[in-house]
């Protein structure tokens, strides 16, 4: 098996190149929302439903010393403007969250700021960067519940090492608006509903539903692998898998979520700091 053959070598576009593609990938989107037969969650409540189900933090700054401090703390700004277009919202069954449908266009004019996004493998301040920690804490909750990820896009590079890392590497949701969406589809029979908060440290999520879950969730990383591609790039794999065990603690199912592959914009041979669990 050619673990390279999924990652291919950063490509520089010109500016023209990068908006008419951009244009068409939205372009594309829009059509696709208007004809796809889909009832997108639109409801938002300010009263929580009696059940927590799923809950995680995220903190707001990182000590790294490579990147510039105010593209974090416009980062902030940021998160707080979608967190506001999101929290409280309810997903009825067989309602579908979208996370672009939600939260809009970041547009300045709406009040975003220039934060850290990724282009042709460097890191370059961009309106409305640093999203993707909301879409990825969203994304790391979904997975500890019986929800249902129909959209997600898995990071092409991995920008940290293992600093305080507490959750596997490749568990986390890219966004770019609007064709790199986060959905997820509720194909349960009762409601769910996502609440947000941001501390002055950290950015928090919960899943709440309507009747207390069933089952439980033990997301771990089932395999874990470096490798080189043939231009000198330095890649990083892993898959990430799910234990769900009933309401008398016995396993039910452990199944393969998500394959990941990602070029590293760091030294791979740095000491990791990681917490999570991984297979035996």
């Amino acid at each position: 098996m050619d673990l390279t053959a999924d990652v291919k070598k950063p490509i520089h576009r010109s500016r023209l190149r990068r908006i008419s593609g951009r244009l068409a990938y939205r372009c594309a989107r829009h059509i696709h929302w208007v004809w796809r037969r889909r009832t997108y969650a639109r409801t938002r409540s300010g009263e929580p439903l009696p059940c927590l189900c799923a809950e995680h933090e995220t903190p707001l700054i990182r000590n790294i010393r490579s990147y510039d401090l105010w593209l974090q703390q416009n980062k902030v700004v940021n998160l707080r403007l979608a967190v506001g277009r999101i929290h409280g919202i309810v997903v009825y069954p067989g309602e579908v969250f979208s996370f672009w449908r939600l939260v809009g266009n970041p547009t300045a004019r709406k009040g975003y700021l220039p934060g850290m996004v990724l282009r042709e493998g460097k890191i370059v301040p961009g309106i409305g960067g640093g999203l993707c920690q909301l879409s990825n804490l969203i994304y790391w909750m979904t997975l500890h519940t019986p929800l249902t990820v129909v959209e997600r896009y898995r990071h092409s590079y991995d920008v940290f090492p293992d600093v305080e890392r507490t959750q596997p590497f490749g568990s986390g949701a890219t966004v770019v608006y609007n064709y790199r969406d986060l959905c997820i589809q509720n194909t349960t029979d009762q409601s769910w509903q996502l609440m947000l908060w941001i501390t002055d440290h950290d950015l928090l999520g919960e899943w709440r539903s309507a009747m207390p879950r069933e089952r439980s969730y033990q997301v771990y990383e089932a395999a874990h692998w470096f490798s080189r591609t043939w231009w000198g790039a330095n890649l990083r794999h892993n898959r990430i898998a799910r234990r769900i065990y009933g309401p008398d603690g016995n396993l039910c199912r452990d199944e393969l979520l998500v394959e990941n592959h990602a070029l590293m914009l760091y030294d791979p041979y740095l000491e990791a700091g990681g917490k999570w669990e991984r297979a035996e």
